[in-house]
């Protein structure tokens, strides 16, 4: 089905990603998340000499499930505290602007760049129990910059007419910002910051297979992530992500997509201490239980989650002749939760991707 682009579509990101997982920060204790779909253009090994650009823009907002309060501990990285019931969520809105270079090295063998530029708005209630009002205080964060880059080999060890299978090892790099300040003039959690801080390592797995030759293919994709510890003492937890899905052709030009995804985000992990938030009105500082600094669990971290994901594709190579037209298509994504767990924490909702794909022959084949 790839002759006419009909890729199997959606980021990761989300990210992304991935993405990719979109190189976006995973699902932590100030609630950023990043909408996570398959685009195919993106999961696949392009023919040799041949590059695949893929321009998304990702809108993931996050709110609080009924039934939950959002007072979770604050992980005070930069001063090695974990202090519990010390903030209520109140919101988390993420867009992301990615740019997903796919390259060819052989027709089996490709190197992928995805570069994540990221704008977040958060907002929480701020230290309960230690203000002189009911709630705390209401404390704002925004931002916006390049995320954690990612690289990533793939190897399509199944190159048959019909069938695809290939594997993925990445790097996310360090080089989204750690050290933004709220609007007390606080460095954020490593949980709401654009980058993670230390490295990444990914694994991955896509596989397609044409059940009606030029009209009907399904496809999966598993991956996994591990983030190493960073500077600030903080350690994301692990990420895995399953999807599976089909793609229509419905008309020439025209590909009807939907896809199942799922992610687990194991807790997040801090080097702190461990205190305790004194009751509204007190206004005094938290109680310590334990002045020991070392490695401990943020309780509220982690997650998981089940959406459903529609859309399409169109080929505008198919719609329009011109040569700007051609090996270029749209598409469009929307990631509707089915269920979803977030630990008291904030949630992700309805997310959507826009995004175009164009692939241009560096190379000509010998």
């Amino acid at each position: 089905m790839e002759h006419r682009g009909t890729f199997s579509l959606t980021v990761t990101l989300l990210c992304l990603s991935g993405v990719m997982g979109f190189a976006s920060n995973a699902g932590a204790s100030c609630g950023a998340v990043s909408c996570f779909v398959v685009i195919g253009s993106q999961q696949q090994v392009p023919q040799a000499g041949m590059l695949t650009i893929n321009g998304i823009y990702n809108y993931t907002p996050m709110r609080l499930l009924g039934g939950t309060s959002g007072i979770i501990p604050a992980a005070d990285q930069a001063n090695q505290r974990l202090i519990l019931d010390h903030h209520k969520e109140t919101r988390t809105i993420t867009q992301t602007y990615t740019l997903d270079l796919n390259y060819g090295v052989t027709d089996r063998f490709a190197v992928q760049v995805t570069v994540p530029y990221l704008k977040r708005q958060h907002r929480h209630i701020d230290g309960i129990g230690e203000s002189s009002t009911e709630f705390g205080e209401d404390t704002h964060f925004s931002d916006n910059g390049i995320g954690d880059v990612r690289v990533t080999a793939k190897y399509n060890v199944l190159p048959t007419l019909r069938n695809m299978l290939v594997f993925g090892f990445g790097l996310d790099l360090p080089t989204g910002d750690t050290r933004a300040r709220d609007s007390s003039g606080q460095v954020l959690e490593s949980s709401g910051q654009l980058g993670r801080g230390n490295v990444g390592l990914i694994g991955s797995i896509y596989q397609t297979y044409e059940l009606i030759p030029h009209r009907l293919n399904q496809f999966a994709f598993g991956s996994y992530r591990h983030t190493f510890r960073n500077h600030d003492g903080y350690q994301f937890g692990d990420e895995y992500l399953f999807n599976v899905g089909m793609n229509l052709v419905t008309l020439p030009w025209l590909v009807i997509t939907n896809q199942f995804n799922y992610r687990y985000l194991v807790h997040d992990n801090v080097r702190a201490n461990l205190e305790q938030s004194r009751p509204p009105f007190d206004g005094n500082e938290p109680d310590v239980i334990d002045p020991t600094v070392m490695n401990r669990r943020v309780s509220n971290t982690g997650s998981t989650y089940f959406a459903y994901s529609p859309g399409f594709q169109v080929s505008v190579g198919d719609l329009i002749t011109s040569p700007w037209a051609e090996a270029t298509s749209l598409y469009f994504y929307s990631q509707i939760p089915v269920a979803r767990d977030a630990n008291n924490n904030l949630a992700q909702g309805t997310s959507f991707i826009f995004g175009i794909t164009k692939s241009i022959q560096m190379i000509k084949p010998s």
